[in-house]
C-alpha cells in the first residue's frame, strides 16, 4: 500500500479547535455529575416535580404568595443540594480536570485550590468559567515552579519541597483568585448574561443558529459550548430552574431533518446510510453523523440553521428549557433534562426543527438531484467527494479512504507493525467510539487477535499511538498529537473503505 503525504498548516480554525478540545476535555467527563445535578434539580427545586425545602436549598414558607422562581426565595445557598453542586461541586470538578490535563494530579490539587479562591470570591454567580481558566492556570505555574529546581534537591528532602512549594503556591493563588480574580470573572458573567438577556429581550436569540450550526460542521463548536453556553446555562438553571442554552447546539431536530432529506431524495451512499445514522443522531446522540452530510453540499448549512433557529425560535415563546446539559445530544438525554414545565415546547422545538430542515434540504437536493444522479453514473459520490474538495480549500493532500502519511517531517511510516489503533475525536466518546466498534468487528472477522482498537480524545493522544484514524477536519490535529504514527483521515466513522484497507495491512503483517 502506497501513501502520500502534505505538509500540515496551522491556521486560525486549527487553534480554535484545539481550544475547544481543551474546554471539552475539561467539562466532557465531568458530564455526569451535570446529569446529577440536573435531576436534583429538577425533582426538588419549588417547581420541580418533588418540592423538597431540605435537599432544594430552599424556605418552603417562602412558597405562599411568593414566586419561587426568583432569585432569594428560592436559593439559600449553601443549604440542600442544589446550590452547593452547582456553586462548588462542578467548577471544583472542572478545575481539577482541567489541572490534570495540564500536570497531572499535583496540577490538579493546585488549580482547584486556585479556583476555590474565585468561586468562595465569587458566591452567587456560578464560576465554571472561572474554574476553566483557573485548573488550568495553576497546574501551569506548580509546571513552571517545579522545573526551577529540577534535579536540584538533595536527597530526602524531595517531600518536603514539593509539598511545601505546593502549598505555598496553591495558598497565594487562592488569595489571588478570592481578591483580584473574582471580581474580573463575576464581571465577565454579568457582561455575557446581559449579552444573553439582550438577545432573549430583543427576541434575536434564534440568529445564534447562524454561527453556532456551521461551528458543529467544522469541529468549533466546543469553545461556544463549553466555553460560554454551558456557564451560562447553569447560571439561569440556578436562578430560575431551567435555561433555554441547553438547547441551542443539543437539538437533535435539525440533523435528523437533513438526514431523512437524504433518505428520500438522496443518491448514492448518502441515501444508502442516511436511514442508520437518523438512528444514530437522535437516539444516540451522535451529531457528527451527519456532518459529511453538510459538507458533500455546503448549501445545506441553510437547512440546519434553519432549523436551529425554527427550535430555538419555538423554544422561546414557549419558554421551554433543560435543567442540566443533555450529553449527547439524544432525544432520550434531553427528555430527561427537560425541565417538568417545557416538555411541550421542547418537543415541538425538536419536531418542528426537524421539520424546516426538512424542508430546506429537501428543496435543496431535488434542485440537484439530476446533476448528483449523472454524477453518480459516471461513478462519482457526493458524500465521498466532500473530503477531498474540503481538503482542497485547506490547500493540503488528502484522499478520502487512503491511507495518509505522518507529515513531511517525520515521513510515512506504512511498514511499521500496527498494534496499537486509536480512533480519535474532540471528546473521545460518541463517534469515535462508534467507529473504533466498526473496525474492531472487522478485525475480530479477519481472525487478527493481536491488534488493539480503542478511542480516545485527540487532546488525550500519547504518542505512542500505531495507527490514528480520525475525521478529516481533526486529522492535522492528530499528527500533532502523535506525529510518528500512521494517520487514516475519514469522511464518516461507521463506513468507510479505509476500515478494509487497515484491516488488509494487519492481516498481512500478522501472516508475517
Amino acid at each position: 500500500m502506497t501513501t502520500t503525504s502534505a505538509p500540515a498548516r496551522s491556521g486560525a480554525r486549527v487553534r480554535v479547535q484545539k481550544f475547544g478540545t481543551f474546554l471539552s476535555g475539561m467539562v466532557m467527563p465531568n458530564i455526569p455529575a451535570f446529569i446529577a445535578w440536573g435531576l436534583i434539580t429538577a425533582l426538588f427545586i419549588p417547581t420541580g416535580w418533588a418540592p423538597n425545602g431540605i435537599l432544594g436549598g430552599f424556605n418552603a414558607n417562602s412558597l405562599s404568595g411568593v414566586d419561587p422562581t426568583q432569585p432569594g426565595t428560592q436559593w439559600t445557598v449553601p443549604a440542600g443540594l442544589v446550590g452547593p453542586m452547582i456553586t462548588y461541586l462542578i467548577p471544583l470538578l472542572i478545575a481539577a480536570q482541567g489541572g490534570r490535563m495540564i500536570y497531572g494530579l499535583r496540577g490538579a490539587v493546585v488549580g482547584t485550590t486556585m479556583a476555590m479562591g474565585v468561586i468562595v470570591g465569587s458566591l452567587g454567580t456560578t464560576m465554571i468559567l472561572g474554574a476553566m481558566v483557573c485548573g488550568p492556570l495553576g497546574a501551569y505555574l506548580i509546571k513552571q515552579l517545579d522545573r526551577l529546581w529540577e534535579n536540584k534537591i538533595r536527597a530526602g528532602f524531595e517531600m518536603l519541597v514539593n509539598n511545601f512549594s505546593a502549598g505555598i503556591l496553591g495558598f497565594g493563588l487562592a488569595m489571588a483568585g478570592f481578591f483580584w480574580l473574582s471580581p474580573f470573572f463575576s464581571w465577565i458573567s454579568d457582561v455575557l448574561g446581559a449579552g444573553v438577556k439582550a438577545l432573549v429581550t430583543a427576541h434575536l436569540l434564534p440568529l445564534a443558529s447562524i454561527f453556532i450550526e456551521p461551528a458543529k460542521v467544522v469541529f468549533l463548536n466546543n469553545a461556544i459550548n463549553h466555553g460560554v453556553l454551558d456557564q451560562l446555562g447553569a447560571q439561569q438553571v440556578k436562578d430560575s430552574g431551567k435555561s433555554i442554552l441547553f438547547l441551542l447546539e443539543a437539538n437533535p431536530g435539525p440533523g435528523v431533518g437533513l438526514l431523512l432529506a437524504f433518505a428520500f431524495f438522496g443518491v448514492g451512499i448518502a441515501r444508502a446510510s442516511a436511514p442508520g445514522a437518523i438512528i444514530i443522531q437522535f437516539l444516540g446522540g451522535i451529531h457528527e453523523i451527519y456532518f459529511p452530510f453538510v459538507l458533500s453540499k455546503p448549501m445545506l448549512l441553510l437547512a440546519v440553521i434553519g432549523g436551529g433557529a425554527t427550535g430555538v425560535a419555538t423554544n422561546v415563546a414557549f419558554q421551554s428549557g433543560l435543567v442540566a446539559p443533555a450529553s449527547p445530544g439524544s432525544i432520550i438525554a434531553v427528555m430527561i433534562a427537560t425541565s417538568k414545565d417545557s416538555y411541550l415546547g421542547v418537543i415541538l422545538s425538536v419536531v418542528l426543527s426537524a421539520t424546516v430542515s426538512f424542508l430546506i434540504a429537501s428543496v435543496i437536493l431535488r434542485a440537484s438531484r439530476k446533476r448528483d444522479l449523472a454524477a453518480e453514473a459516471a461513478g462519482a459520490d457526493a458524500l465521498s467527494d466532500a473530503v477531498a474538495r474540503n481538503a482542497a480549500n485547506k490547500g493540503r493532500e488528502s484522499r478520502v479512504g487512503d491511507l495518509l502519511g505522518t507529515g513531511a517531517a517525520t515521513g510515512t511510516a506504512t511498514g511499521t507493525i500496527v498494534k496499537n489503533i486509536v480512533f480519535a475525536c474532540d471528546a473521545g466518546m460518541g463517534s469515535s467510539a462508534m467507529g473504533a466498534t466498526v473496525l474492531r468487528n472487522k478485525i475480530k472477522k479477519a481472525g487478527v487477535a493481536d491488534v488493539t482498537v480503542t478511542n480516545a480524545a485527540i487532546a488525550n493522544l500519547t504518542g505512542n499511538e500505531d495507527l490514528v484514524i480520525t475525521q478529516n477536519e481533526l486529522t492535522e490535529r492528530a499528527r500533532q498529537k502523535a506525529p510518528n504514527a500512521q494517520h487514516v483521515s475519514v469522511d464518516n466513522f461507521m463506513n468507510s473503505p479505509a476500515y478494509d484497507q487497515v484491516v488488509d495491512q494487519v492481516v498481512a503483517q500478522h501472516a508475517h
